[in-house]
């Protein structure tokens, strides 16, 4: 069974939405009691490449992507029910052959 939530409640909704890569990639913040803050998101097909400030916990809800970590040279395909780690200051690259990706990013650091 996956770990990945399937709501999250008591929270608050960021309603602009974040919007990158002419709209293939767009994403909600979320903000949940505590200060803790996620984003909700869905990419579109394609390549995007992603930096990161803090830690970044990845979890796919659903769809598939694959993705390659800064430095690294092997990507890696994750499906929905699973998830992948990028440091702080750093970045990765992700793409999406077909189909929607849907995503919950966690601001781990």
């Amino acid at each position: 069974m996956s770990t990945v939530p399937s709501q999250f409640d008591g929270v608050s909704v960021v309603t602009k939405a974040n919007i990158y890569f002419a709209g293939n990639v767009v994403s909600h913040t979320v903000l949940l009691p505590g200060g803790v803050r996620k984003t909700l998101g869905l990419i579109r097909p394609g390549s995007f490449h992603f930096g990161t400030e803090a830690p970044e916990l990845m979890e796919i809800v659903d769809g598939t992507c694959r993705v390659t970590l800064d430095g690294g040279t092997e990507a890696v395909t994750y499906t929905a029910g699973e998830h992948f780690t990028v440091p702080g200051k750093s970045g990765f690259g992700i793409e999406v052959e077909h189909g929607l990706c849907q995503y919950i990013c966690s601001f781990i650091g």
